[in-house]
């Protein structure tokens, strides 16, 4: 029955096709196989260097936030300390300006004073000039020659002693 079956060529003919389809489909099965898994060696290579990329962009993002955090604490802080300044610099200057009105207020109370005791002085001397005249021409009406040369003479010995 063997040696029938080998007889018939489209029988062997068959047996060897079957027989060089798996021999050829064994090798390019591995062929087909060991292209695949290199396949998927690289997509899990590439898998994985995503989720390094991913993981290094969660760290940059998580470092980004913080520094935007700090950044937005100092800038309070700095705006904080600015007002602070503000504040004191308003303080100083309207100590300063009340100092300035003070001292103004002062030196027009000064030169007010001063321009009394001028205008007393200038009507004292005014007053004794008047006076002096008047009483020169009461003296002069009054009194003789020889009396206002006796009050003269008087008046001159008692010089020295109203001098010193």
């Amino acid at each position: 029955m063997m040696q029938e079956i080998f007889h018939d060529p489209e029988l062997s003919v068959a047996i060897a096709f079957v027989l060089a389809l798996l021999l050829v489909g064994k090798r390019a099965w591995a062929t087909l196989a060991g292209m695949l898994d290199a396949r998927a060696l690289k997509i899990k290579a590439e898998l994985d260097q995503a989720a390094k990329l991913r993981d290094e962009a969660q760290k940059t993002l998580a470092n980004f936030q913080r520094k935007q955090r700090d950044a937005l604490q100092e800038a309070a802080a700095i705006v904080k300390h600015a007002k602070e300044e503000a504040e004191r610099y308003a303080e100083k200057a309207r100590r300063d300006l009340e100092a300035a009105i003070e001292r103004r207020e002062r030196l027009a109370s000064e030169k007010i004073a001063l321009a009394e005791a001028k205008a007393l002085a200038e009507v004292r001397d005014t007053a004794v000039d008047v006076a002096i005249g008047a009483a020169r021409r009461v003296i002069a009406e009054s009194l003789g020659a020889q009396q206002g040369a006796a009050l003269v003479d008087q008046a001159i010995s008692e010089l020295p002693q109203r001098l010193n």
